[in-house]
């Protein structure tokens, strides 16, 4: 493992051990308490995907759904006010302290509710929903503010295109003003900003699928989400960045046509990156790519796959994962 690879990896985990704290808001003499009103500048206002929110002081009971949220509310300091996670995309980094887990996926309404929460902070726009966790507006009216991911809004009106790691930075200054924590924001964000700069794209300009998820019809990276923002910044050219989404399906049949010279594998739990390399070596259409018959595969982890405080480590991952398969 190069010494840039090691450095950009460790970055974000230990900003999260160093400002997680005591996860769940328990209380003791090692727990840091939250900023006042009058030092962090509030109240504050914010608007995500088209539905504002208030906070007239630091929220002192956070419920987070996603990883990317999760994650973000860690690396920011805020970690000891987190009273209920859910929706956990993967494992933490190692040595980071889970939060209590409240639901496997998207709790109900009445689970988030039960904990008092005085903030909702999402990852995906469906996870404040019918189908999700409850509408945002029946939290707002009932004075607990919502906030979801910039980069998951689904309207086109508000959603990044493309996303860009400026709209994540942004995110990351957001989110610290959000929490009362907008020194670290800063922090983190000058600390990602040179881990990017740091990296040095792969410069042979190779073509790359995004594999995402899908075994009859493949579901992968397209043109304006997170997977063309990092594999831009590692030196890839997408093969699916002509179409104007952040995912899509893509047949087997187009895949071949435009025979990627690498295959990015998302690895996850219920989608291992071992299964997606079966699918392909047993597809009688993805069989005879070269770089299936060769196994040119790069693997990132799915928390590592939405816009957050991982992706510049992903950035970082891939390029040294080419480095590798150049070097074999």
């Amino acid at each position: 493992m190069s010494r840039r690879r090691t450095a950009v990896l460790l970055a974000v985990p230990a900003l999260l051990l160093t400002a997680c704290g005591t996860a769940g808001g328990e209380e003791g003499a090692d727990a840091t308490p939250s900023p006042t009103a009058a030092d962090a500048g509030f109240p504050v206002t914010v608007a995500t995907c088209g539905t504002e929110t208030t906070l007239a002081a630091p929220p002192e009971r956070i419920v987070t759904i996603k990883s990317a949220a999760t994650e973000m509310v860690l690396a920011l300091g805020a970690g000891d006010r987190i009273v209920g996670s859910a929706f956990a995309d993967g494992p933490l980094p190692e040595g980071v302290t889970e939060p209590p887990v409240l639901a496997e996926r998207n709790p109900s309404r009445e689970a988030v509710l039960d904990l008092a929460p005085d903030l909702v902070y999402a990852g995906w726009e469906s996870n404040l929903s019918d189908e999700g966790a409850g509408e945002r507006a029946g939290y707002e009216e009932l004075g607990i503010s919502t906030y979801v991911s910039p980069s998951a809004c689904q309207d086109p009106a508000h959603q990044p295109n493309p996303l860009t790691f400026e709209d994540v930075f942004a995110e990351i200054e957001e989110a610290g003003r959000l929490l009362g924590t907008p020194q670290e924001a800063a922090a983190l964000v000058a600390e990602q900003r040179a881990a990017l700069e740091a990296v040095e794209p792969d410069g042979e300009g190779r073509t790359a699928l995004w594999y995402s998820s899908g075994r009859d019809t493949p579901f992968v990276g397209a043109g304006i989400g997170a997977p063309q923002m990092i594999m831009e910044a590692a030196g890839l050219t997408n093969v699916a960045a002509d179409v104007q989404d952040t995912w899509t399906s893509l047949s087997w049949e187009a895949v071949a046509e435009r025979a990627p010279d690498v295959i990015v594998l998302v690895d996850s739990a219920w989608n291992t990156a071992a299964q997606k390399v079966e699918v392909l070596e047993t597809n009688p259409v993805t069989a005879a790519l070269p770089a299936v018959q060769e196994g040119r595969y790069l693997t990132v982890p799915f928390a590592a796959t939405e816009a957050g405080v991982r992706n510049v480590a992903a950035v970082a991952d891939l390029v040294d994962q080419l480095t590798a398969l150049g070097a074999g």
